[in-house]
C-alpha cells in the first residue's frame, strides 16, 4: 500500500530574478513498510520535499496524497488533522516546547488528536524508552543535552500509530552510537508497517534505508534500490 504519493510536484519561491525552483516536477512514492533516504547537496530541495510531503507547505504545482487523502483538496484544518493522526515529523530545529517536560512534549500530539491523558502518557513513556531516554520523562528541554533533546523529538514523531514518518537529519546532534540507536528505532518502525522518508547527508545512515533517492537543484536525479553500502551512496551523491 502506498502511504505517500507525490506527482509532478514543483515548489517555487520568489519571482523574477529572485525566482528559485526548490523542487521541479518530482515524482515519488513511499509504501507502507518502506524506508526511503533522501540525499543531495545543500540547497538541493531536500527539506522542502519533506515539508510538502507532510503538508506543512503546499506545492506550486502537482499533487501530494497521504494515506489516500489529496492534501491539495484539504483546507488548513484538514491538513492539520491528518498530520496529527498520521504523520510524525522530526524537525532539524527540534521544536520542543520549553515549558513542557519530555513526556508532555511527546504526549501533546496524541492529546490534540483526542487520546485521553493517561493513555497518551503511557504511549509517550513507551516511545521515550524506545529511544533510550525513558529516565528523562519529567525533565524540561533546558535540563537535557542537545542529543537528549533530539531523541525526545524523535520519540514525539514516533508516538502512536504514525503511518508516515518524516525525518530531517534526525541524527545531526547525536554521537555515532546514539545515532545508530535512532536509526534502529526508525528502521523498526518501518518494519512494523510505517512509511519513512528521511533526509540525511550521512551515507552510513542512508544504508539503513530500502531505497535512496538523490536530489540536485530540485530534481530527483537518481534512485538506488536495495540497501546500498556507503561506497555506492557516495558515488551517487558526488
Amino acid at each position: 500500500m502506498t502511504v505517500l504519493s507525490m506527482r509532478q510536484v514543483s515548489r517555487d519561491h520568489g519571482t523574477g530574478n529572485a525566482l528559485v525552483h526548490a523542487l521541479r516536477q518530482v515524482d515519488l512514492d513511499v509504501a507502507a513498510g518502506e524506508f526511503v533516504a533522501v540525499m543531495g547537496p545543500s540547497g538541493s530541495g531536500k527539506s522542502t520535499l519533506l515539508t510538502i510531503a507532510g503538508g506543512l507547505d503546499t506545492p506550486t504545482s502537482g499533487q501530494v496524497v497521504v494515506e489516500g487523502a489529496d492534501l491539495g483538496a484539504l483546507g488548513p484544518a484538514g491538513r492539520s488533522a491528518l498530520r496529527r493522526r498520521a504523520v510524525g515529523y522530526v524537525f532539524q530545529d527540534l521544536n520542543l516546547i520549553p515549558s513542557l517536560t519530555a513526556a508532555e512534549n511527546v504526549m501533546m500530539p496524541r492529546e490534540l488528536d483526542g487520546v485521553r491523558a493517561r493513555q497518551a502518557r503511557r504511549e509517550a513513556l513507551h516511545a521515550l524508552a524506545e529511544l533510550g531516554v525513558g529516565e528523562l520523562a519529567d525533565r524540561f528541554p533546558e535540563e537535557m543535552s542537545g542529543g537528549q533533546q533530539q531523541r525526545v523529538a524523535i520519540a514525539r514523531a514516533l508516538v502512536g500509530d504514525r503511518r508516515l514518518v518524516l525525518a530531517d537529519e534526525p541524527t545531526g546532534a547525536l554521537d555515532s552510537h546514539t545515532g545508530e540507536e535512532v536509526m534502529r528505532a526508525l528502521r523498526a518502525r518501518c518494519d512494523a508497517g510505517a512509511a519513512c522518508l528521511m533526509v540525511t547527508h550521512e551515507s552510513r545512515h542512508a544504508a539503513w534505508a530500502d531505497r535512496v533517492v538523490f536530489l540536485r537543484d530540485g530534481l530527483l536525479i537518481d534512485a538506488t534500490p536495495g540497501r546500498p553500502g556507503p561506497e555506492s551512496l557516495l558515488e551517487g551523491a558526488s
